[in-house]
């Protein structure tokens, strides 16, 4: 009896073995990009070794894929990464990308690109080294019509369900992270990185895209810690560290035709250290597109010595004299701003500068509390011109509200 238990008992492991090797696992296809024809020596162009190693990431069958970059330094002219796939791919760097010096060697407007691909995930601690340094000073068109067009990091277009985490950006030639027309995409633990006075390098740039998570990142730049342009929708911003930059912008807004309204943007438990702006708005003066800009919170933030700790402008014009074609058309309301705390270089520490013929409605301000610490002394002030709202809690400076 003892052997015929010993038996069957021999036998149900056999076959659960063969059901358990049998059975089709979803295990990701592991390629170490080292083990395809990538060099780490900082100087080979490792362009095409990645963009074939990408073809047989996202057309595999059977599985995810794993794109590894180990630790070294890989040389990396412009490459695009381009879908849909046929599974889900996962991009980990360890190492550090290196952009070549000479913005001409780059031929798009991105260095590294992704497009139409869905369940994208990069991860790791490595490095996107932009070498921006040689870049930066043929940054001259607003000037020059001739100047040479420089490339962003790392751009995603038609990218959906996808994340950053971990990685580093590091002195992109213009902006850092670039998104466009993408939906549900994560990025946590981010550290983006350039000197104050690069210019145009944007940390984290958005247009017609939605349901975007930001959090736990540090950003620290020559423009827009993050910038939200045209179509943006159901953002949500969490810990984030700006500093130096020029804060968290939304705009600029309605200069061009057929632009989209901008909703639902929540910024909280955020530090703003030495930024030029904050918490900011800006809109052209223009009739060209009549939009709505709504539904926007703003809380537990922190200003460290910033320049214009809260500001709309409505009047923007970066680079005077610009054209008056009319007041702004662009709608800002429902517009909440609870417990902005700290301190403020300029003595206008809010500055509210809304459109005379739309003006600014239902923005509410709750527990300010925007100390004055500038060369002009006296205590911080508030300016309001077409905004209608109302105050209540703590409220350093005075508010000007209606």
């Amino acid at each position: 009896m003892t052997c015929i238990a010993s038996v069957f008992k021999a036998l149900c492991l056999f076959v659960l073995f063969v059901a358990v090797a049998c059975h089709p696992t979803n295990r990701p296809n592991f390629f170490n990009v080292q083990r395809y024809g990538a060099k780490s020596d900082g100087q080979t162009d490792n362009a095409k070794a990645f963009t074939n190693i990408w073809k047989m990431a996202c057309t595999r069958r059977g599985g995810n894929s794993k794109i590894y970059v180990p630790k070294g330094t890989f040389y990396l002219g412009g490459v695009e990464f381009v879908g849909p796939c046929t599974n889900d791919v996962e991009f980990v760097i360890d190492g550090t990308l290196l952009a070549p010096a000479n913005p001409k060697d780059i031929k798009n407007d991105t260095w590294i690109n992704f497009r139409y691909i869905n369940n994208l995930s990069i991860s790791g601690g490595g490095t996107l080294d932009g070498q921006g340094k040689e870049s930066w000073p043929l940054n001259d068109c607003l000037k020059n019509t001739h100047c040479h067009k420089l490339a962003k990091t790392m751009g995603f277009s038609f990218v959906n369900n996808s994340r950053i985490n971990g990685i580093t950006s590091l002195n992109s030639k213009m902006g850092h992270f670039n998104f466009f027309s993408v939906h549900h995409f994560n990025i946590t633990d981010v550290t983006i990185t350039a000197p104050g006075d690069s210019p145009n390098t944007d940390g984290l740039k958005f247009g017609l895209c939605s349901n975007i998570h930001i959090s736990n990142t540090h950003i620290g730049t020559g423009d827009d810690c993050i910038a939200i342009l045209s179509g943006t929708t159901n953002m949500n911003i969490s810990n984030v560290n700006c500093g130096p930059g020029h804060g968290i912008s939304v705009g600029s807004l309605g200069k061009n035709k057929d632009e989209k309204d901008v909703t639902g943007l929540t910024v909280r438990d955020t530090v703003f250290n030495g930024t030029k702006d904050g918490i900011r708005i800006k809109t052209w003066e223009s009739l060209a597109s009549k939009i709505l800009v709504s539904n926007f919170i703003y809380k537990n933030i922190q200003m460290i010595n910033v320049e214009n700790p809260i500001i709309i402008d409505q009047k923007y014009c970066p680079n005077p004299p610009c054209e008056k074609k009319a007041e702004s058309h662009v709608q800002i309301q429902d517009l909440k701003l609870k417990n902005i705390y700290g301190t403020s270089t300029n003595k206008v520490a809010v500055n509210l500068q809304c459109s005379k013929s739309f003006p600014c409605k239902k923005v509410e301000l709750i527990d300010i509390n925007l100390e004055h610490k500038g060369v002009e002394g006296g205590p911080s002030t508030a300016v309001c011109e077409n905004v209608d709202g109302s105050a209540r809690g703590k409220m350093v400076p005075q508010h000007c509200l209606d």
